[in-house]
């Protein structure tokens, strides 16, 4: 099946997918990690890549930014690919000053002010969680390494990139929210629908309490061992 969005065909996708944001991150990953990659769809420079990793199958797909975006290709790669298991690599603003530059995320729950999730189910607002088994995976393949500490724990995923609010993020901090991003709660919410999986793990790209950043090339290159991380939880987790 072609779908609106992806030009693969049926097969061309492994059960295991990592959905980074950005293309040029996919092909970085398929490039780095995959071995024998072929490319399966780029409808929209959208690229997905096959092949294996540690000798099992992997696929990467971008989700492009923004909750609307990330649902529509988690939608169709579970509804009509046959895919199981999306881990989100992606980047995040840190919240806390705990949370540095470069460190890692395992996202084991998302928030969010978006409409989007508040329409799913009549007066009920939606709990937006990972799941489980990716998240103990994840979080097993951090155990020991070395690099960027590695934190576990909720997100906030919000709609607006530039948002202002220094008091919401202190309320959030004060909740035990690590970072802000934009994607996780709609990847969560879809999977949840769908029968699906999902987590996320993100490299802290930036910072709300003070002016940080990565540059554009270092958010491009800085985020191996959260894909290693991602890659290596996808592989070694037992679903029933």
């Amino acid at each position: 099946m072609v779908t609106a969005h992806i030009s693969a065909t049926p097969g061309d996708f492994a059960p295991d997918v990592l959905m980074p944001g950005d293309p040029r991150r996919a092909r970085r990953i398929a490039e780095t990690i995959l071995q024998d990659a072929r490319l399966v769809t780029d409808v929209r420079g959208i690229e997905g890549y096959t092949g294996t990793y540690r000798g099992e199958p992997l696929s990467v797909l971008a989700s492009g930014m923004g909750m609307p975006s990330v649902t529509i290709y988690a939608t169709e790669l579970f509804r009509c690919y046959g895919v199981r298991r999306v881990v989100r690599v992606g980047t995040a603003g840190g919240i806390p000053a705990s949370v540095g530059l470069r460190d890692v995320v395992v996202a084991t729950a998302a928030h969010t002010d978006s409409a989007m999730s508040s329409r799913r189910i009549d007066g009920v607002q939606l709990s937006h969680a990972a799941s489980f088994g990716l998240a103990a995976a994840a979080v097993q393949a951090a155990g020991g390494g070395s690099g960027p500490q590695v934190h576990i724990g909720p997100v906030f995923t919000t709609d607006h990139f530039y948002l202002e609010r220094p008091s919401l993020f202190e309320q959030l901090e004060a909740h035990g929210t690590l970072a802000v991003e934009m994607e996780a709660a709609g990847l969560y919410a879809t999977a949840a629908a769908e029968g699906g999986h999902a987590l996320a793990v993100l490299t802290v790209s930036d910072h709300v309490r003070h002016a940080e950043a990565l540059t554009p090339a270092e958010r491009e290159s800085d985020f191996d061992r959260a894909v290693t991380i991602a890659a290596t939880a996808l592989i070694t987790e037992t679903i029933s």
